[in-house]
């Protein structure tokens, strides 16, 4: 039997057409980079970049942005073995412009349907995904069907073993008029052993957003583990078995909030996967966040553990950090692949 991946993610993929400049509202913006986009499968590169094992579950167009992802996968040695083409559907694509510190919009174009929400149960690998360390799934997988059915398989199939990750994620715009996220974010969690979102996926999740009382209603709803991202007051973390950790945030100038939740994500896996207590996980993971949103591009900006372990060391994030700058020259030179996902 193949050796289990390190984590296993399932869920959204795209090209994310950048602005190479900041501050520029997206009518005058005149020059654009094409990067790897989407929450999931950037969580999968911020833990390939941490040394794990990592591969995506997704779907793309058969067409040339396709060809792009499944290059740019390879790249960051994301196995992409389970990203397959679906006819019907243009690969999805992604515009935001960035005006830091804290103002990042996004503007998605996924119809008529995104392929990533064409994930059928009868294509699922689910002895990979049972043996997987890591299964990562989000709440958008949840937004439609088929993928609302080929996720909760997925879920059902893990049978609570491992680590099983919820990333609320919550989009509304992807979600029909008048749909009800409860009844599915309900039965989700209760595969999940852990769950991670912000204080707006919380309220959408269990009903609250005080974090205290979410981590609370998100263990009471199944998990053993409740991460609790509360932006500049940083990330609250509750275990079942009574260990908490709540650590702010590192100080960082920001450059672009995108991507650092996607990084907090990768490095979460990596601190679980490690055994790490869960102050240092939190701290680890934190850390791996800030060094994103202190750089322009998003993937390619994804940290070594060299990087965050150094960030640790003094602090904060490094002012002027050479990263940014060449990860922006890079972009412009030969369009790497690279991905935005919101700060949270």
């Amino acid at each position: 039997m193949p050796e289990p991946y390190d984590v296993i993610t399932m869920g959204r993929i795209g090209v994310d057409l950048y602005p190479l400049r900041t501050g520029v509202p997206l009518a005058q913006v005149d020059t654009f980079g094409k990067f790897l986009g989407g929450s999931a499968t950037n969580v999968a590169v911020a833990a390939a970049r941490l040394g794990r094992r990592a591969a995506v579950i997704t779907r793309t167009g058969r067409d040339p942005f396709g060809e792009y992802l499944h290059q740019a996968l390879r790249e960051f040695e994301v196995d992409d073995r389970w990203v397959t083409a679906v006819d019907a559907y243009p690969t999805p694509v992604t515009f935001c412009e960035v005006f830091p510190p804290d103002d990042f919009p996004l503007y998605f174009y996924r119809l008529p349907k995104a392929p990533d929400l064409e994930i059928h149960r009868d294509e699922l690998d689910l002895d990979a995904i049972r043996s997987a360390r890591i299964f990562w799934m989000t709440g958008t997988g949840l937004c439609a069907e088929p993928s609302r059915t080929a996720t909760l398989a997925a879920l059902e199939a893990r049978g609570r073993s491992g680590i099983t990750v919820f990333d609320l994620d919550w989009r509304p715009m992807f979600w029909p008029d008048g749909a009800e996220p409860s009844t599915a974010y309900a039965r989700a969690l209760r595969h999940a052993t852990v769950a991670v979102g912000n204080l707006d996926e919380c309220e959408v999740a269990v009903g609250e957003r005080e974090p205290h009382a979410a981590a609370r209603a998100l263990l009471a709803a199944g998990v053993e583990l409740a991460v609790v991202k509360q932006g500049p007051k940083g990330v609250l973390a509750m275990h079942r078995d009574g260990t908490r950790a709540e650590v702010p945030p590192v100080p960082v100038d920001v450059v672009n909030g995108l991507g650092a939740g996607d990084a907090f994500g990768g490095a979460l896996c990596h601190g679980l996967l490690a055994g790490w207590d869960l102050e240092r996980v939190m701290r680890y993971a934190n850390a791996a966040g800030a060094i994103v949103a202190g750089r322009l591009a998003c993937s390619s900006a994804m940290p070594y553990d060299e990087e965050v372990t150094r960030t640790l060391a003094d602090g904060r994030v490094a002012a002027g950090d050479p990263a940014a700058s060449a990860a922006a020259a890079s972009a412009s030179a030969r369009s790497s692949a690279q991905t935005p996902e919101a700060l949270s």
